[in-house]
């Protein structure tokens, strides 16, 4: 990988997953593309806006698409403050990203109560032959920590 894991980038992430703590526009997750050292887009999960399909990665790769005017996002790299589910995995593979780097397993979103079908990245990337590379556990105690936050919540809503 010509990149080198960034913790500024996964950092943005995480700040922009915080914003959903006073907005509870959707959980704790965030996610930010970047290509040749700039970033592209920064989004978070806004399920909660009534679209099951705006997870962070998707909302990350809607913005990045219309800023470059295409649907080819390849030389860009993903973090996601948690592992992408079976449908942001395939939208980062139908994106052509390169590389999604996450923090914490989609098993433990799964665990604090997020309606998650627990299939892996790794388990995706080699039934679905994709190219996309795969850096998991990337400042997971900070990924962590939005979880643990996240709990502490008291009007937070699961789906």
């Amino acid at each position: 990988m010509k990149h080198k894991l960034s913790p500024e980038y996964m950092r943005l992430a995480i700040e922009e997953a915080r914003k959903n703590f006073q907005t509870m526009d959707g959980g704790p997750f965030g996610a930010c593309i970047v290509k040749s050292g700039k970033v592209l887009a920064v989004a978070r999960n806004t399920v909660l806006k009534k679209d099951a399909t705006c997870h962070a990665e998707v909302n990350a790769i809607r913005r990045a698409s219309k800023k470059l005017k295409t649907y080819d996002l390849s030389g860009c790299i993903i973090y996601s403050t948690t592992e992408p589910c079976p449908m942001c995995f395939s939208a980062i593979h139908w994106a052509k990203i390169d590389s999604v780097i996450f923090g914490t397993h989609i098993i433990d979103a799964k665990k604090i109560g997020f309606n998650e079908l627990s299939i892996p990245a790794k388990k995706m990337k080699s039934q679905g032959k994709s190219s996309v590379k795969i850096f998991p556990k990337f400042l997971i105690k900070e990924c962590q920590n939005l979880f643990k936050a996240w709990n502490a919540l008291e009007d937070k809503k699961l789906y």
